[in-house]
């Protein structure tokens, strides 16, 4: 499979032109906020969501920037991902973290 980049966007599509996969992280004041991860059902369980993540990762760390995640999908798959926290934006919200 081929991603095609764009600056807050990644994806792939199939060869009518649909859309088969996507991960966005929209881009405001140095964060990446990863907020959408999708795989059309005929990828499902293939990992393509995990290759949509690390090209995510590579270039949000390419372009030095931190990485915000709303996306329920980049946070499960931070979690088994350590190596990568040093790219995660932490925010403090009444002196907790």
């Amino acid at each position: 499979m081929t991603f095609q980049y764009e600056a807050e966007r990644i994806f792939a599509v199939d060869e009518t032109g649909r859309l088969i996969a996507e991960v966005t992280f929209p881009v405001r004041n140095g964060l990446a906020n990863i907020s959408h991860t999708f795989v059309d059902d005929s990828l499902r369980g293939q990992g393509v969501a995990a290759l949509l993540m690390e090209a995510a990762v590579n270039s949000i760390r390419e372009r030095k920037l931190k990485a915000k995640l709303t996306c329920s999908y980049a946070i499960k798959w931070f979690e088994g991902h350590p190596e990568h926290y040093d790219l995660l934006y932490w925010s403090c919200d009444q002196n907790r973290c």
